[in-house]
């Protein structure tokens, strides 16, 4: 049966050599090794892989085609519900969702579904084979605030809708998280993500840069003044998180949002750029998710010692397994249950060390994740030069402050209903402005959802 063919591994770069470089870890599939790992696909007539798929892409479709060496076919499947496939197979947590769901995976190893979406993804750029079918203009105009995942995603629909489709962006350059937050070596930004986005463009979306909507224009102005029928806010979370211990204001310590935005965005990392990074001989990242993940094997890459501290075990980790796996692989140091209690300073106001305390599990908390407890008695000392706090995100709240009626909860997140539709009428809202700080497939998700919310709301209107 095809479930007993053995997983096709993904070659990647050597552990200790890809620790010294920014090149991509992981080198994908070729045709031969795509069309092999598609064969252990059952084809199920109920897939459970398709129900756990954020943007429900028909994934035993197009992993068929790949079987067969269709690939155009493939990629047609695939653009019917993503326009992000080569930067979706690369970064989404498959583990948790389609492939958690993989029937193959109860007694195998379930089929590789993001490694094949990536490869159709990147067979389609390399040919030039995204031909998406954009419907007649309907003379309708709709506003996205943010370029990240969740307003790429409802752009992408609302233009093949009709809609004459606007972005706003706040940074110079378009992309959101897939820019600022997420490094080179797991997701390319001229290879992948510009010309990812470049498939919109084509579709006819425009994209505005540098334009703080809250500031260099309001939500109110773009309804009433500039003519557009709708506003999708999918601005994204990216206002950082301390623990409000002493010494956080010591030079040397640090958001994971700065650090990774310095180093990505602005390419600290390439030594044709003269942007300011420092990372000293020791590096503590507190967190445990994929940011923290990020930072830590981008410190690692800059030249430092590079450690992890967070405050429960390695089986309660939130970052990707396969981003744990590549971290140790590349010589990053884990120091589980253990907690920061104080930044030490030396006589010039710069870190020079991190103490702690050591934590054990006790009761679950309300996540169903079992709740830290300080361990007597066990505080001890980290030597360091600089601390990276990755502790989750919240919204900026100037758009709370700016828009009348925009109603936000107590962590600042914008309130939505399941659609997307904020209590400010004709104004939407999805992804991490709405949930805080979560994945690129769920923000794409929330995306769509709201575009076929906004079509319906301006069909009716």
């Amino acid at each position: 049966m095809a479930n007993k063919i053995p997983r096709v591994k993904v070659r990647e770069q050597d552990a200790l050599l890809r620790a010294t470089n920014f090149e991509e870890v992981c080198f994908g599939y070729d045709a031969g090794e795509a069309m092999l790992e598609a064969s252990r696909c059952l084809g199920c007539k109920n897939p459970r892989c398709v129900a756990a798929c954020p943007v429900g892409i028909d994934i035993p479709a197009f992993i068929h085609q790949v079987a067969e060496g269709n690939f155009a076919e493939a990629s047609s499947i695939i653009s019917r519900d993503s326009s992000l496939p080569s930067i979706c197979g690369r970064v989404c947590p498959q583990e948790t969702q389609c492939e958690g769901s993989c029937i193959v995976g109860i007694k195998s190893e379930p089929v590789a579904i993001g490694k094949l979406e990536r490869f159709v993804g990147d067979w389609s750029l390399e040919h030039n084979a995204k031909d998406v079918a954009v419907a007649e203009p309907n003379g309708r105009k709709v506003a996205v605030v943010g370029s990240g995942p969740a307003g790429l995603a409802c752009a992408s629909d609302l233009a093949k809708w009709g809609y004459d489709v606007t972005i706003f962006e706040a940074l110079h350059k378009v992309g959101g998280v897939l820019v600022y937050g997420i490094p080179e070596f797991r997701l390319p930004k001229e290879k992948i993500v510009a010309r990812e986005i470049a498939t919109l463009s084509n579709m006819g979306v425009k994209f505005e840069c540098d334009v703080v909507v809250g500031r260099t224009i309001t939500i109110d102005r773009l309804l009433d003044e500039e003519g557009f029928d709708a506003v999708f806010i999918g601005s994204g979370a990216g206002l950082p998180r301390f623990m409000g211990i002493e010494g956080e204001n010591l030079n040397g310590v640090v958001s994971a949002n700065e650090f990774l935005t310095r180093a990505n965005l602005m390419r600290a990392f390439d030594d044709d750029y003269d942007t300011p990074i420092y990372v000293g001989k020791r590096v503590v990242v507190v967190g445990g998710g994929n940011v923290a993940m990020d930072a830590v094997r981008t410190a690692k890459r800059l030249g430092a010692e590079a450690t992890i501290v967070y405050r429960r075990s390695e089986t309660e980790l939130p970052a990707r397994q396969e981003e744990v796996h590549h971290a140790k692989e590349e010589g990053i140091e884990f120091r589980m249950l253990t907690n920061p209690t104080r930044v030490i300073g030396d006589e010039r106001g710069w870190v020079k060390a991190i103490s702690c305390v050591r934590m054990e599990l006790g009761e679950p908390d309300e996540s169903g994740r079992r709740s830290p407890v300080v361990v007597d008695g066990s505080d001890f000392e980290v030597e360091c030069d600089v601390v990276i706090m990755a502790l989750g995100t919240s919204p900026n709240p100037l758009l709370k402050q700016t828009t009348a009626g925009l109603e936000t909860n107590r962590r600042g997140c914008i309130v939505a209903d399941e659609n997307g539709a904020t209590t400010r009428e004709g104004v939407f809202a999805g992804g991490d402005v709405v949930t805080g700080a979560a994945t690129v497939i769920l923000a794409m998700g929330a995306g769509r959802k709201a575009a076929r919310a906004i079509d319906e709301y301006i069909k009716t209107k």
